[in-house]
């Protein structure tokens, strides 16, 4: 089982859920999410160990995302290709994605990942460069991967049947 389809198990989502997040309210929303919980981990400065109802509603909010949002009336927006190019990519192993969409997301997502890292090191030690850059780099990889997942998307549903189904 790959990281993705790992992540995915987590956040609960089945087909129609996969439906409701591809709604692009249910995208851009998702970007509050960083910056909710570097703040509600730094209040920890103001509010001493209250912070993790801060933490806890920042997390239940980033579990429940995917959840809250219909189905958006058609498919054809940026945010809704990159949703099913995500899904593709999770499963890259049973169907093969041509070789040009191999790297980038790999690289992309470890330049979100360094990024993670670093906002989870500024936050701790309270340095606010750090943090932002950090969120930066963290926002930086995951909205490039996002649109390399509305191009794989793209290409991979105008040769398989199955991927160009989810736009109807």
């Amino acid at each position: 089982m790959t990281i993705e389809q790992r992540i995915a198990r987590a956040f609960a989502l089945d087909d129609h859920t996969w439906l409701r997040h591809a709604n692009p309210w249910s995208v851009w929303t998702r970007n509050t999410v960083l910056p909710l919980l570097i703040v509600a981990v730094w209040s920890r400065v103001w509010i001493d160990w209250w912070c993790l109802i801060p933490i806890a509603a920042v997390l239940a909010w980033n579990w429940m995302n995917p959840h809250l949002f219909p189905p958006p009336e058609h498919y054809r927006h940026w945010a809704s290709q990159a949703v099913f190019g995500e899904r593709v990519w999770m499963a890259r192993k049973e169907v093969p994605v041509p070789g040009h969409h191999r790297l980038a997301p790999n690289v992309l997502s470890g330049v979100a990942a360094m990024g993670a890292i670093l906002v989870f090191w500024g936050v701790w030690s309270l340095h606010l460069w750090a943090t932002l850059l950090g969120a930066a780099l963290v926002y930086a990889g995951k909205l490039w991967f996002l649109d390399r997942m509305a191009w794989l998307y793209r290409d991979m549903s105008a040769v398989h049947p199955a991927y160009a189904a989810w736009m109807e």
